[in-house]
Order: C-alpha cells, then structure tokens, then sequence
C-alpha cells in the first residue's frame, strides 16, 4: 500500500467515525491554539523590547529621589536630588547624550468656564531628545523659556485609540483635562495656574494608545513647562526639600557600551554630593525592561503550559482511538496479511491515520489562536502578538508528532499480530 492509498484510507476511516475523530483532534486544537498564542506573544516582546530601547534610548538610566524614611537622622546633610546634581554629571561627562532632571507636580486649573485639578511636569530642552513619539503643534521650549522661568506651558494631547475601543476601556472614565484638550483647541491661549496665568505656546498629540511604542515609560502629566518654571512658582516643598529640587533625573549615555562607566562615575560623584546618604536610586532601563519582559514570560510559560497539557492530552486520545480502531480490525489486518501486506504497511497505516488527526487538529487550532490573537488586538490589548512564517508550520510540525508519537505504540502492535490469529479473531 503506497502513502497516498493510506492516507485516503485514513480519511474514509476519519470519516467515518466523525464524533470519535472530533473528540481526538479537539483537545489537540485547544493545545494548538495556547502553542502559537505563545508564539505569538514571545516574538512580539521581543519587537516591543526592541522597540522601547530604540526610542528610550540604548544607554537610558534613571535616577529617582527617594523618601527619607528609612534614614531621616541624615536628612540634614543632603539637599537631595537637584538640578545641581544633573549640572556636575554634565561637567563630569560632557559626552552623555541626554541628561534630564524633571519635576512633578499639580495645580488647579482654570481655562475660561473649565476648571481641574491637573498633573504637570517640569523639563529641560533634553526632555525631546530621547521618547518622541509627538506630533506637535506650535513650539517646543528654548534655552530663553527655561533662563527665565517663562509662564509658558504645553498640553500633551492623549492620542485616543486607532482601531475599536476595548471594551475595559469603555467603564474607564477618561481624564476630565485629558477630554477638554481633545475638545478645545488650547494652542495660544492664556490659562490660569493656581494664581498664575501661562500661554500655551505648543500642543503635543500622543500616538494611539493602542500604537503607543514607548511602552511603560509615558510621560506622568498632561501639561509640561518649563523645569524652572515650576521650581518657582508651582512646586509644592517641604521644609528641608530644595529650592532646585528634581523628582528624577534621566540620563541617556549613547550607548550600551557606555552605561557601566557612566553609573560608577554617577554614583562616586552624588555618594560625594549627597554626603554618603542614600537619598536616591539609579535605576537601568535595560533591567526595568527584563523585569516586566519576565513578568509578561512567566504567563506566556503558562500559557504554555497549558498548551502542551493540551496537546498531550489529545496525543492520548489519539491512543485510545488508535487502539479501539485496531480491535475494530483485526480481521482486516489479517486479511491484508494474507494478501500479501507486510507489517511495514500496516504500521504505516495506522501511523498515517494518527497523523492525518494530528493535521486536522493542528489546522483547527491555528484556525482558533488567530481568532484569539484578533480578539485580543481588537481589544486593545497592550501585549504584541506577532506571527512569524515559520510559527505555523512549527504548531502543525508539534501537533502531528504529537499524534505519531503517541499512535506509534498501538501501530507496532497491530503490525505484529500473526495473521492467523487475527483471521479467527471473532
């Protein structure tokens, strides 16, 4: 019996038990469809990694002020972080490619009849260096905005979503400031912060959320000014906090290559200027990035994990119909015997009929990880699932093997049974 004999013979005999083949080949689907979900999701974190150190910057460090807790008696000797610490690490290494101290802080709005409660931050002209990802209207900062802590500020208009809006997303209120920004045009005009009135000389319109590569490091507030403008006039302070105090400073060193030097150089000189308290922490983008790209791999492991139970569970069933079609035809495995059919074509029968499950399964479960990777795209979902070429094959490759492997067992068998005793076999 050539292949293609036995591969029509395996679909008459599929075919003809339609409810026991359905119930084999369904579990192998499920496990299929959890497989390429996975696929899918583990090249997608690595273009979205990718893509976040492109725009964040390959040598990004961040240095975050932290409370004074766990050492308040050594409060006193340190102003904490300030814009004189980014100042000495520009004079110390002037070839850093970015270096940006921000400020975070709130204020009471007023723009004609509209009035709330908004989040702003202070930046330098370095801010635009590394995570644009904008369309701008109007004007960026410049170095006279920022020399003399100009009443001038930017709206960061949120981008909405490109395809359909996800369903969690329609019980999540939107920012009351964020739909005023959307609904009037703010360019040129004069508000009012706190007992301040400041232009908005530019508008920047933030990508999609659903399109937004820049990941988890979005910027906090819906309005930035300049750095020294909110220093002076907006920044809420505490008795021992600076008059030039920052919230963060982010470095960029250029490189990859360059972020050890530049952190054993950061550290010496703000352990000198912080008089050895501890007051702040360097954080590496790179490991930010690795610690939620692990998180995000722990549950495409167990997705996976479901996956291959899935998959091995339909595998066994596989087995079982293996084994029930083979006492099911006995006498026909006799009678191909003595015809002349070696035990070869009787384990390739078998085999070839496993296989054919294992296909069919296969396909069914591509068919129902594409459906969900459609679902989750349209829900705006924040993880990428990406598809490669070779991921389908791969699943069909598993699924089919799947299917050999646990039919080769029962397969053997039935080409061992003698002849004659398969013949009597009532």
């Amino acid at each position: 019996m050539n292949v293609g004999e036995s591969v029509r013979t395996g679909f008459v005999e599929i075919w003809s038990h339609k409810t026991r083949s359905f119930l084999s080949f369904s579990s192998i689907a499920f496990g299929v469809a959890a497989i390429l979900y996975t696929f899918a999701n583990v090249n997608g974190m690595y273009i979205r990694r990718t893509k976040a150190f492109d725009i964040a910057g390959p040598g990004r460090l961040e240095i975050e002020k932290r409370e004074s807790g766990g050492f308040s008696a050594l409060v006193g000797l340190s102003k904490g972080l300030t814009t004189g610490d980014a100042e000495a690490m520009r004079a110390a290494m002037p070839w850093l490619y970015m270096l940006s101290p921000t400020l975070r802080a709130s204020a009471d709005l007023r723009d004609g009849d509209f009035r709330d409660r908004v989040q702003l931050e202070g930046v330098t002209l370095d801010w635009a260096k590394r995570g644009w990802v904008f369309t701008k209207r109007g004007r960026f900062f410049n170095s006279h905005d920022l020399a003399n802590a100009a009443r001038v500020c930017i709206v960061l208009e949120q981008g909405g979503w490109a395809g359909k809006k996800p369903f969690w997303a329609r019980f999540w209120r939107d920012d009351n400031f964020a739909g005023h920004a959307r609904r009037a045009d703010m360019l040129g005009r004069t508000i009012q912060l706190d007992d301040g009135l400041y232009t908005v000389i530019g508008v920047l319109k933030n990508p999609p959320r659903d399109k937004d590569p820049r990941w988890f490091f979005r910027s906090g507030g819906l309005l930035i000014l300049p750095l020294t403008t909110v220093q002076r006039y907006l920044a809420r302070r505490g008795a021992t906090d600076s008059l030039d105090g920052v919230d963060n400073i982010i470095v960029d060193t250029g490189s990859v290559e360059t972020i050890p030097r530049a952190r054993r150089r950061i550290e010496a000189l703000l352990s000198g200027r912080h008089r050895g308290v501890a007051d702040y922490e360097i954080k590496d983008f790179r490991e930010m990035v690795q610690n939620m790209l692990e998180n995000m791999r722990k549950y495409a492991v167990a997705v996976l994990a479901v996956g291959v139970v899935a998959v091995l569970a339909g595998g066994v069933g596989i087995m079982n119909v293996t084994l029930a079609t083979i006492f099911s035809r006995i006498r026909e495995i006799g009678v191909r015997r003595a015809l002349g059919g070696t035990r070869a074509d009787i384990l390739v029968q078998f085999l070839t009929e496993a296989a054919l499950l294992g296909v069919l399964g296969g396909i069914a479960g591509i068919g129902l990880g594409l459906s969900g990777i459609r679902y989750l795209s349209d829900d705006g979902a924040e993880t990428v699932a990406a598809l490669l070429w070779w991921h389908f094959p791969a699943t069909l490759a598993i699924s089919a093997g799947t299917a050999l492997l646990f039919a080769l067992y029962p397969a053997y068998q039935a080409s061992r049974l003698d002849p004659v005793e398969a013949l009597r076999y009532e």
